[in-house]
């Protein structure tokens, strides 16, 4: 859904209200806002759109691939900026008449390596394996090397088809009806992913007698763990039906398969928001089941799960020894794990590591979009080199004058645009001639993670309010959506910077993002939800800028209006409002969480 021109500008306005626009110090802002007219989709092929699979999006940017350059243009006749932009704000309406220029294309400009090289200016000489050795070596001088593990695994064959058609257990007739309403809910599933449930798949799954394995041949089998084993959102109840599926298949003595074993390590991943010793540690014991006594090994996606969550869980020599073991089985690394290798380095603190992973990455033939821009953007800031990462944030810039049209990025066109990169990367591979082709039809150009890893920074950890401006006005240009995390970013930093005489985050401000946040949930604004951690902060922020208890509540008012959390979370957040309001909320190194949870469990609440 698309916001109002007077939503769009209220939450940027509320921090302009003392600052320049920051259309008016960047003559980007200002060409992108004198563009020609503005085309609309029919209300008819609207509605038509929204009951088929079909983009024509997606569709025009494989078709850009291969067809001449001028008959893309032909198709795709975007024009910028959209009809809300044209209002966004008084302010950088007049800078963009002042600085109005006219736009000129010059051409895509070439994807060659030197110039993907040159994105992040002068990669170091040094490859990617001497950086890890050095973060290896605990004193850094090339000497002491740990000793490497004797790993030794099973290579013990799976009959994974089983059981057959011919070999299910048969169920009687007032129990079959019950088989052909799960294959329905799974099959609805994956031809309709946004309208099918997976708790109706589960509980349909629950009604069969036991062991309910036997009764499901290995095709819906398959199809019944794929649909378990992808959901939207991987969290704890997610996580809790797959594990049961996976030990019920376990139980019934047939073989889970490598494909499943990996949805089970992605899920002690990503069930939480944050990775844990605990969690690395549970993921092990996933792979050390699946290679010793399943006798699966693994394949270069195990190895990035594990590569990866041993990282996030800050256990480096886990890690380490994860990626040697990957070179010792001689599995190639694709583009999943180049990302990673990045993002290793970054939570290391090691910039250059980076940016040897990147240009290991450019010279394996792999194809570089938003995604591994932002994870090089996100290492920058980490290692605290703003200037590093607002140089590459501008490169990206300078792919918006591209005519190309790429599809808007949500659950199921990330997994497409992922599969159809690495299709491209294998395709240039094996035809050098059309890697440019291919690298030409990859669009680089910021996008809400971007924006929201630039906010989160400048509002968080330096409160930079004039960054953070000029990042909103700009994400508005470009007809980025409004998204709760952006709300969250800022009112971390109201929290962080606010309520001093001196501070620029007033209360003021704060009250203008808190109206912003309740008329961008009132207008049901797609992906926009109120949840915990939102109305949490926002009655921080509120307590610092403003040290009112009534004013406190008031906040927490209006969001118990909008919000959409379950009964459980209602009473934490009671219970955390009286925390604050006895100024009690931070003053231990664990916030009183303590208090907190003895005060629900008391009540018999599960969280």
């Amino acid at each position: 859904m698309r916001l109002s021109c007077r939503v769009e500008g209220s939450a940027c306005g509320a921090l302009l209200s003392t600052t320049r626009s920051a259309a008016t110090r960047h003559p980007l802002a200002g060409k992108r806002r004198i563009s020609g007219k503005t085309t609309r989709t029919p209300k008819g092929r609207d509605k038509e759109a929204k009951g088929t699979f079909f983009c024509p999006q997606s569709s025009l940017w494989l078709l850009s691939t291969f067809a001449p350059a001028t008959d893309v243009r032909n198709r795709s006749q975007r024009t910028w900026p959209r009809n809300g932009l044209l209002q966004y704000s008084t302010a950088t309406a007049a800078a963009a008449v002042a600085h109005s220029v006219p736009q000129i294309h010059a051409g895509p400009p070439k994807q060659d390596r030197e110039r993907l090289l040159r994105l992040v200016g002068q990669p170091p000489a040094d490859s990617v394996d001497e950086y890890l050795r050095f973060h290896s070596d605990p004193y850094r001088r090339g000497f002491a090397q740990p000793d490497e593990p004797d790993l030794r695994v099973s290579d013990k064959k799976a009959d994974w088809q089983a059981p057959s058609r011919d070999e299910v257990v048969s169920l009687r007739v007032d129990h079959r009806f019950l088989l052909t309403k799960l294959c329905n809910e799974i099959w609805l599933k994956h031809r309709r992913p946004h309208k099918g449930s997976l708790k109706a798949i589960y509980d349909a799954y629950k009604e069969l007698p036991e062991p309910r394995m036997l009764y499901i041949p290995y095709q819906w089998r398959w199809l019944l763990m794929k649909a378990m084993g992808t959901p939207h959102k991987r969290d704890v109840e997610s996580m809790l039906r797959y594990f049961a599926l996976l030990a019920d298949i376990k139980s019934a003595g047939l073989t889970v398969r490598l494909t499943q074993w990996n949805y089970a390590l992605a899920f002690v991943q990503q069930s939480k928001n944050w990775v844990t010793s605990q969690d690395s540690e549970s993921a092990l014991q996933v792979w050390r089941e699946m290679e010793h006594q399943s006798g699966v090994w693994g394949n270069g996606v195990t190895f990035n799960i594990l590569f990866d969550v041993s990282s996030k869980a800050g256990n480096f020599v886990l890690a380490d020894m994860i990626h040697k073991e990957m070179e010792a089985r001689g599995i190639q690394p694709n583009r999943y794990n180049h990302v990673s290798l990045i993002h290793f380095f970054g939570l290391k603190q090691d910039s250059d590591g980076m940016l040897a992973a990147y240009k290991e990455m450019v010279d394996a033939g792999e194809l570089i979009d938003t995604v591994v821009l932002n994870c090089l953007i996100s290492g920058f800031l980490r290692c605290g080199d703003e200037g590093a990462a607002e140089h590459l944030y501008e490169r990206m810039k300078d792919g918006l004058g591209r005519d190309m049209v790429m599809p808007e990025r949500d659950y199921t066109t990330s997994k497409i645009m992922t599969q159809v990169l690495m299709m491209f990367a294998k395709v240039g591979k094996k035809h050098p001639a059309l890697k440019e082709t291919l690298q030409n039809s990859v669009a680089f150009t910021p996008d809400l993670q971007t924006y929201k890893l630039l906010i989160e920074h400048h509002a968080v950890r330096l409160g930079d309010l004039g960054k953070v401006t000029k990042y909103l006005d700009e994400m508005k240009l470009m007809d980025i959506p409004i998204h709760a995390t952006i709300f969250l970013a800022l009112l971390k930093g109201f929290f962080h910077w606010g309520g001093t005489p001196t501070s620029a985050w007033t209360k003021q401000r704060l009250d203008g993002v808190l109206s912003a946040l309740y008329e961008a949930r009132d207008q049901k604004v797609k992906d926009f939800r109120i949840r915990r951690w939102l109305v949490l902060w926002g009655m921080r922020a509120m307590k610092k800028c403003s040290g009112d208890n009534a004013e406190v509540e008031r906040t927490f008012h209006e969001m118990s209006l909008r919000w959409d959390i379950p009964l459980e979370g209602q009473q934490f957040l009671e219970a955390v409002l009286e925390n604050i309001l006895s100024d009690k909320d931070m003053n231990s190194p664990r916030g009183n969480w303590g208090g907190i949870w003895q005060k629900v469990k008391k009540d018999g609440t599960r969280l």
